[in-house]
């Protein structure tokens, strides 16, 4: 109730702005511990214990301020970033658009953030705050790297240290070439120098795809993640195509997420469960705002899912209400954990 009162104060803000707003907010107001969860939201993945499945998406919190904070509004994991090696500002502003009547959100960003030397001190010492939340990492190559892969090296030797779990982007189409890294041999090339950096580390590493994959691409992308070792595959991120759209701002270039992109990533979480044959975990990312949407992605394979449009609609509590209610749905079909339920669909 109290954010359905301030949001059309918070929509009167440039988008960007607001997002400012939100985070310098969420850096300063006391919150309490986080809400508890019915043990049936419970999982493990990749060797991680999770208290339940819904997690923030990065984007939300590119330098990773308030990591603890979302676990305290309900998240079972944040992920943070994209990080990148050296700071960069990203593409000229205005880069995010607000498709209000479609409840997306169109943005060509362009990994903005200051860098991972910035991050770290301040991620050290967030890994005392977030309880039994897990921290996830996402990291990405500078716009103008000469040598991509060596930003991601980079990045894992940075930050693994620090994360439960490491996550290699190459999903974003607002860096030019970026997804050309989903090509097989590039995509081998590149996983291969992460985990020769990673060295003795046990923190996993995910990859995350695009939505806007050919069947062809689906199946080299999991041969090669297999291949390396990967632990999970995050599926996916915004997509380029454009559905039909009712906003003003519906012509913008960019990423598109919300709402629109949810029966498109729904369609390639099924692709790739049926592409590994569901022996690689997999994340359910895309038009999740519900936790009817939650559970359909778990029930078609995925063992997590994360969100982030659907906060900027539905306001911070959407965590910790779509816990309760996915729980509900859990008990009501007779699973008696998150791990029953995932791929369930196909049996």
């Amino acid at each position: 109730m109290l954010y359905n009162l301030a949001k059309p104060f918070i929509f009167a803000l440039e988008a960007e702005r607001a997002h400012g707003v939100t985070i310098a907010g969420l850096k300063t107001v006391p919150m309490g511990p986080a809400p508890k969860c019915d043990p049936v939201l419970a999982t493990t993945v990749a060797g991680l214990d999770f208290v339940n499945p819904i997690g923030m998406a990065p984007g939300f919190d590119k330098n990773g301020e308030v990591p603890d904070a979302l676990i305290r509004m309900g998240f079972g994991f944040a992920e943070v970033g994209t990080l990148t090696p050296l700071p960069q500002a990203g593409n000229p502003k205005p880069r995010i658009f607000r498709l209000v009547e479609d409840k997306a959100v169109i943005n060509r960003l362009g990994f903005n953030n200051r860098g991972q030397e910035e991050a770290i001190p301040r991620l050290k010492r967030m890994r005392g705050r977030m309880g039994k939340g897990v921290l996830g990492i996402n990291i990405g190559a500078n716009k103008d790297s000469t040598d991509r892969i060596a930003d991601y090296v980079i990045g894992a030797r940075n930050m693994a240290p620090l994360a439960d779990y490491l996550t290699v982007n190459i999903s974003s189409p607002n860096t030019p070439g970026l997804r050309a890294l989903q090509d097989k041999g590039a995509l081998a090339e590149l996983l291969a120098a992460v985990m020769d950096a990673m060295g003795k580390s046990k923190t996993p590493v995910f990859l995350k795809v695009a939505p806007d994959l050919e069947p062809a691409d689906i199946d080299d992308v999991v041969e090669v993640a297999a291949e390396q070792g990967i632990a999970a595959l995050i599926i996916s991120n915004t997509t380029i195509t454009r559905p039909d759209l009712k906003s003003n701002n519906r012509s913008e270039t960019g990423g598109l997420s919300g709402a629109p992109l949810k029966d498109l990533a729904l369609q390639r979480l099924k692709d790739f469960r049926k592409a590994s044959g569901g022996q690689i975990p997999l994340i359910g990312v895309g038009g999740i705002a519900t936790a009817e949407d939650a559970y359909e992605r778990i029930r078609a394979g995925a063992s997590l899912v994360q969100l982030y449009t659907a906060m900027i609609y539905e306001g911070p509590t959407i965590a910790a209400g779509m816990n309760c209610q996915l729980a509900k749905l859990l008990k009501r079909d007779g699973f008696a954990s998150v791990i029953e339920a995932v791929g369930s669909a196909d049996r």
